[in-house]
């Protein structure tokens, strides 16, 4: 076969390249010495696929994420060895600069090819870790509510129960204590939605970074139930890990409710619910609070004047397209599926182009991070949460 196998790849990108420049194709036939209808079907071949026509064909499946022709991976791993220092964005630039007339691919497919081949030196990134936001100071009630789930304790019929509680930050208020079999997304919603109806809508809430108001492995953190609460204008905050004391008046109440309801526990759910109604009640009816100059949490809360109506509509004026997140977590668009989370599935996204092939993803007020049509990945930005808060709490 007239193509050299050691730089096969190389002969048919410079083949490809002076033909594009106008020379004849069959003074490139006779100095690469192939037949013109080899020259011919190489030429098809591009046109109808670009830089993938030129590598041998298989009968294997099209795609594979991030899986090159095996001679541009070469063409890479060599790069990468006559420059070590070079990263993926340069060696993508001289891809382009040699070949200027075939597609290359994305910046992160560059990338996992050297790290493939043990070219990359950085350790891999581990688990993106939550770092916690900015957090208010509230100083009227529904401005901030708390919430946590007290630890899990056994019950006497050896069933564990799930406390979720949350609390008012100003008044102290303790607005809810609801014994759950388990801390599922869902249960947590739904006790939410009875809190809305009965109180009203807060400004914020404040949580620490656990299940289920935040999900580790989703884009910024957010989980189904915070993605809830962001769809009724709610903002979030959460702790830093590690620092319980920036939920101290939260925890505060945790260590009475521990003294109260759970020594000893009741038999069963029914039960431990009945304890903890008999604690919400004195705790907020009966029991003078030293840190508000020994008043009560129920002379100084007042419901929210921001009433529950269900979730409202979400429009994106100023965005070139409003996309409905699929099941399965996805954007499509121009036949591209760029995943973003399972979280946002069933919800509206606005996305808007800012370069060529490079789109800003936005839900609600919040932008999420950008995505290209080649890598078809989400890159997030930084906290998109701060913007909405104000100063750190003491507490």
């Amino acid at each position: 076969m007239p193509w050299s196998e050691s730089t096969k790849m190389d002969e048919k990108l410079k083949f490809v390249a002076r033909y594009l420049d106008g020379e004849s194709i069959s003074d490139l036939c006779r100095e690469f010495g192939i037949s013109r209808v080899t020259g011919h079907k190489v030429i098809a071949r591009y046109r109808e696929s670009g830089l993938e026509a030129l590598t041998d064909r298989s009968r294997r499946p099209v795609r594979f994420a991030n899986q090159l022709p095996f001679q541009v991976e070469q063409q890479i791993v060599k790069i990468k060895q006559q420059w070590p220092r070079w990263g993926a964005p340069k060696i993508r630039e001289r891809l382009i600069s040699h070949f200027p007339d075939i597609p290359t691919p994305a910046t992160s497919t560059v990338h996992a090819v050297l790290d493939r081949h043990g070219l990359v030196n950085s350790r891999r990134p581990g688990r993106t870790r939550a770092k916690g936001t900015t957090l208010s100071t509230a100083q009227s009630p529904n401005q901030l509510w708390c919430t946590d789930y007290k630890g899990e304790f056994m019950l006497g019929d050896r069933r564990y129960c799930y406390p979720l509680t949350v609390t008012d930050f100003s008044s102290r208020f303790l607005l809810c204590c609801e014994a759950m079999e388990s801390t599922r997304e869902q249960m947590a919603i739904t006790a939410f939605e009875r809190l809305f109806r009965e109180f009203g809508l807060p400004d914020a809430i404040r949580s620490d970074n656990g299940v289920p108001f935040s999900s580790p492995h989703a884009i910024h953190g957010l989980s189904k139930l915070s993605v809830y609460w962001l769809r009724l204008g709610i903002a979030i905050e959460r702790i830093k890990p590690g620092n319980p004391q920036q939920n101290g008046r939260h925890e505060r109440m945790h260590r009475t409710l521990k003294q109260y309801c759970t020594r000893p526990a009741g038999m069963n759910m029914l039960q431990q619910q009945e304890m903890f109604e008999r604690f919400i009640d004195e705790y907020n009816n009966e029991r003078p609070h030293q840190a508000l100059e020994m008043k009560r949490p129920v002379d100084l809360y007042r419901p929210s004047n921001r009433p529950y109506n269900g979730v409202p509509p979400v429009s994106y004026p100023f965005h070139d397209k409003t996309v409905t997140i699929t099941a399965c977590g996805r954007i499509c668009v121009e036949r591209k599926k760029i995943h973003l989370s399972t979280v946002l599935a069933g919800h509206d996204v606005g996305i808007k182009q800012v370069d060529e092939r490079i789109w800003l993803v936005s839900f609600m007020s919040y932008d999420l991070g950008y995505f290209d049509l080649d890598s078809c990945r989400v890159e997030p930005i930084d906290n998109p949460f701060g913007p909405r808060v104000l100063t750190m709490s003491p507490e």
